[in-house]
């Protein structure tokens, strides 16, 4: 059986409404998001934010961030050094297993 969209925590499913009403958030704070480069949803063809599952999760933790007085600035820095110890953690592990295999 073919894998399907809603399988992939990626595929962009969920218009700004339809989050803002998950999330119980304003239509204006998702796009501001966006703006300040903290949660970038994907575009539909005719431009449209179009937000994954992924994207979707990441909201909420913003959310829990600015409610403890974060500004948007400072999460996207939190964000990016999230990302970056995530991608030196997968290096670590493959060289240590790469040695392991000498």
């Amino acid at each position: 059986m073919p894998s399907l969209p809603f399988d992939d925590e990626r595929a962009p499913l969920y218009s700004v409404g339809q989050v803002a009403a998950m999330l119980e958030v304003q239509q204006a704070f998702l796009r501001r998001l966006d703006e300040y480069e903290v949660v970038r949803p994907q575009r539909s063809p005719g431009g449209q934010r179009r937000y994954s599952r992924y994207d979707i999760t990441q909201v909420q933790y913003v959310t829990v961030l600015v409610d403890e007085g974060m500004t948007l600035n400072a999460i996207r820095r939190i964000l990016q050094l999230e990302q970056e110890v995530a991608r030196l953690k997968a290096e670590l592990a493959e060289m240590r297993r790469r040695l392991g295999e000498q």
